[in-house]
């Protein structure tokens, strides 16, 4: 999964360390939706991974139509609130849905991400924390999390039997 992540100098009104969001983009089937992290305030590689955390985790509470938007608050008190919508093609209705993810869940899932890839973490966070951007320059760079670790072997294992259309059973 591709991540822009940008970062806005400026401390959130409502306390928030990022803002994550996905919109969609019909662009490519491949990426049909495009992910987007806005730090706020100084960012750390822990608000950082938090933030990607949220995102990783608003993937796995998954909307089943490929052009749903999804915007989220993340705080150190909240954890990730917010929602996300879509245009449902068979009523013509735009549906919302709720979400809210609990902080524990975030910092377990932040505490994964850093574990495998806290070097490309810090190193994105010391791209948008160099002084030599040009004046007025929109801060932001791009980074590929791998998703198939966040869902888990086992959830990836399954996922990839039901693709291939056969149906295995676990001998546990």
């Amino acid at each position: 999964m591709d991540v822009m992540v940008e970062w806005d100098q400026t401390t959130s009104a409502d306390g928030s360390i990022a803002r994550v969001s996905a919109v969609a983009s019909a662009d490519t089937l491949e990426h049909p939706m495009r992910e987007i992290v806005t730090l706020y305030g100084v960012p750390t590689t822990e608000s950082l991974a938090l933030a990607l955390a949220a995102t990783l985790e608003a993937r796995k509470a998954g909307i089943s139509t490929p052009l749903a938007t999804r915007d989220l608050r993340v705080s150190t008190e909240d954890g990730a609130v917010g929602g996300s919508a879509w245009h449902d093609r068979r009523t013509g209705e735009i549906i919302r849905r709720e979400l809210s993810i609990p902080l524990t869940v975030l910092r377990e899932t932040a505490r994964e991400l850093l574990e495998e890839g806290e070097q490309g973490i810090r190193r994105l966070l010391a791209g948008l924390l160099m002084p030599e951007w040009p004046e007025g320059v929109r801060r932001a760079l791009t980074l590929q999390v791998a998703t198939v670790s966040a869902a888990g072997p086992d959830v990836t294992l399954a996922q990839m039997r039901e693709a291939d259309g056969d149906n295995f059973r676990d001998d546990d």
